[in-house]
């Protein structure tokens, strides 16, 4: 048996109205907002007394998802650091391919997102940049050329 698709990709935010127009300034659409609680959520994370909301995105494609969630109970934890670096063990960064870096770039700078270095050219295939989003979490944009 194989895995039919990866469903989405979760980031744990403080401010989900923020994180929701940062990824919709990106491009990424609503498909929907939620309240998370109960015995089943408690037992899918393995936390007593869950209480979160949700917002999960999608791409325009529709292919890949990424849900928002915002913990109100037990109150999310801070990692040890606020702002990780590109090469820190775990997971923290997703990528997304857009059609203008420089106007994307732009757009998310009024969300708050902070250039990590500059964009740079691999050969004749791409633009890429890395940004820090919501959460501190590393946004990569590529852009295809040539």
């Amino acid at each position: 048996m194989t895995i039919k698709r990866m469903d989405n990709v979760a980031i744990v935010v403080e401010d989900l109205d923020a994180a929701v127009a940062f990824f919709t300034e990106l491009g990424l659409e609503l498909e929907v907002k939620g309240q998370i609680e109960g015995l089943w959520a408690d037992r899918t994370v393995g936390l007593d007394g869950v209480r979160s909301e949700i917002a999960m995105m999608r791409t325009p494609d529709g292919h890949s998802k990424l849900e928002l969630t915002k913990y109100h109970a037990p109150v999310a934890v801070g990692s040890a650091s606020e702002n990780p670096q590109p090469n820190t063990l775990g997971l923290h960064r997703v990528m997304f391919a857009v059609d203008d870096i420089d106007d994307t770039i732009a757009r998310l700078r009024a969300h708050g997102a902070e250039l990590l270095g500059e964009v740079a050219q691999y050969e004749n295939a791409y633009r890429l940049c890395y940004l820090r989003g919501p959460a501190g979490v590393i946004v990569a944009l590529a852009e295809q050329i040539g």
